[in-house]
């Protein structure tokens, strides 16, 4: 068993309720650090797990049985120049001449806020660049495309593997 931590954004619930924080104890999430930040609920996991996956989708399905509504999960797949840089453990002015084309070839294109000067990379598509150059762990980009699937199938969106969004629409389907 690995330790995953992975924060989950979530809403519905009224943090001034007297069982707040039991309803998620009692629902699994002892291994969560439970904060209220801007409005939102914001649950810290350090989970232990075979794998990535059941970690995010155990902790899914216990943050569900509170009655909440997971909205997202963190760390998110869009990133900045600054991002790729602290996860990849480069510098900021080296991720920025990889994504100029200044050094290496074959940089994925921005994805989002393209046209600003703050643009938004996929981490999954960055990292599978950087695992080729040695920068990250095999493990990085696994986890990255769990996250931007995991994501993405949250929203509703259109995405690579369908049994993301199946898992997700069964665990909303225990909670209810």
């Amino acid at each position: 068993m690995r330790v995953f931590n992975f924060t989950i954004i979530a809403s519905g619930l009224d943090p001034h309720a007297e069982d707040f924080a039991d309803r998620f104890f009692e629902a699994g999430c002892g291994d969560a650090t439970i904060s209220l930040q801007r409005g939102v609920l914001i649950l810290e996991f350090t989970r232990e797990a075979k794998n990535i996956t059941q970690a995010i989708f155990s902790a899914i399905r216990d943050v569900q049985k509170t009655g909440a509504k997971v909205t997202h999960i963190e760390p998110d797949y869009l990133v900045s120049l600054s991002d790729i840089a602290n996860r990849a453990g480069i510098t900021r002015a080296a991720a920025s001449h990889y994504a100029k084309g200044l050094r290496g070839k074959g940089f994925p294109l921005p994805i989002a806020r393209i046209t600003t000067e703050s643009p938004l990379w996929d981490w999954f598509s960055v990292s599978r660049w950087l695992k080729k150059r040695s920068y990250v762990s095999h493990y990085a980009v696994i986890e990255a495309k769990v996250m931007r699937e995991t994501n993405l199938a949250i929203r509703g969106e259109d995405i690579e593997h369908a049994v993301f969004a199946k898992k997700l629409a069964e665990l909303k389907q225990k909670a209810a």
